[in-house]
């Protein structure tokens, strides 16, 4: 039987009249890179504070490492926050931030700097343990915020938007970072998160939340290439939508009707029939645009027109005409040479293979 440092059961939250957190279920693997991603108001900040136990569920149960939660509070749980404004003393050292925590709960001294060694070696930042946080950069500051949650070595690591405080450079680093250091020391990180890519690039497994509903659970991989509806396929990176109905289901293919477009092959969940209403879901980076009609090997071929060309260094993007009211959006890497490019007016044709692009029935 698989370990779980988290189990949340049923949990129900309400601020007010608002339904924070509506019946959620799940479990976190032991050792997993675990992200909550959603928009303001998904009820992702609401859950993180319920395992922290800043707040109480109205209903359902909260386990962590098998112990029941209610009415523990946030000190004698086995977790510790790293916010984004990382809450740093300015008036203390790194070494005196980090040992902090162990210091209120009476830790021997001699004890203390062991432990805060060991923590700040697995951040990197052990030449450094002597300066004050206005000495250091965003990035090194985060670091000695993440240190201090392992210092004491918790079942859980809790993440609060922890890289939203730094510029788009520094952020894309601390992401691979994150991931790294969670990796080498073992523990359980659950990370909240608006940031999609964030999210994607440092998960193992991610769960997706709107108006206090899970939406979906799996793996980057997963809720980015079979988005389990509308929204998360809206939310989770840019997506080409097309709306249309189902003329033909044959095993996992559905044969989807459009007006003024050709018949469209794509991905069918189980449940879906003849006749239903549906939108098709794909991604930008699985278009192929040529001008060659005749050209072979694709299942689907749409005519387009080349609205506007937009020129992003290591790729290309296109917005393609496909009617009157449609237009998608076409990422392709720019491969120097010879390789095609196209201006705006020129006609192509949009090609994909059926099983790169998904039905979705809501």
């Amino acid at each position: 039987m698989e370990a779980h440092s988290v189990e949340l059961r049923d949990i129900v939250k309400r601020h007010g009249t608002t339904l924070a957190v509506d019946h959620l279920s799940l479990q976190v693997k032991r050792g997993e890179f675990f992200s909550i991603l959603g928009p303001s108001g998904s009820g992702k900040t609401s859950t993180l504070r319920l395992l922290a136990g800043f707040e109480e569920p109205d209903q359902g149960e909260i386990l962590i490492e098998g112990r029941a939660m209610r009415g523990v509070p946030p000190n004698h749980r086995p977790v510790n926050l790293v916010f984004q404004s990382y809450a740093l003393f300015p008036h203390l050292t790194v070494a005196g931030n980090v040992g902090f925590g162990l210091e209120m709960r009476g830790v021997r001294r001699a004890a203390i700097a062991p432990a805060v060694r060991s923590a700040l070696d697995m951040v990197r930042l052990a030449s450094k343990e002597d300066r004050l946080p206005s000495q250091l950069s965003g990035g090194e500051q985060q670091r000695v915020a993440l240190a201090r949650a392992l210092v004491n070595r918790p079942a859980v690591v809790l993440l609060d938007e922890p890289l939203g405080a730094l510029d788009q450079q520094l952020r894309q680093e601390m992401q691979l970072e994150l991931k790294t250091i969670q990796e080498q020391i073992g523990l359980t990180f659950i990370c909240v998160t608006h940031h999609q890519e964030e999210a994607l690039t440092m998960s193992d497994r991610v769960a997706v939340m709107n108006h206090g509903r899970l939406l979906q659970i799996g793996t980057p991989r997963e809720v980015y290439e079979s988005p389990s509806s509308e929204f998360v396929a809206a939310f989770i990176g840019v997506s080409n939508r097309l709306s249309g109905r189902i003329e033909a289901v044959t095993g996992t293919l559905g044969t989807v009707r459009a007006q003024d477009l050709p018949a469209i092959q794509a991905r069918v969940p189980a449940g879906v029939r003849e006749g239903a209403e549906v939108t098709v879901s794909l991604r930008p980076e699985r278009l192929h645009l040529s001008s060659d009609l005749n050209l072979n090997g694709f299942d689907n071929t749409v005519p387009a027109r080349i609205h506007k060309t937009i020129y992003n260094g290591n790729e290309t993007q296109y917005l393609l005409r496909l009617t009157e009211s449609l237009v998608w959006r076409a990422r392709v890497p720019n491969l120097g040479g010879d390789h095609k490019q196209f201006q705006a007016g020129e006609a192509v044709f949009v090609r994909w293979q059926a099983g790169e692009g998904v039905i979705l029935s809501e």
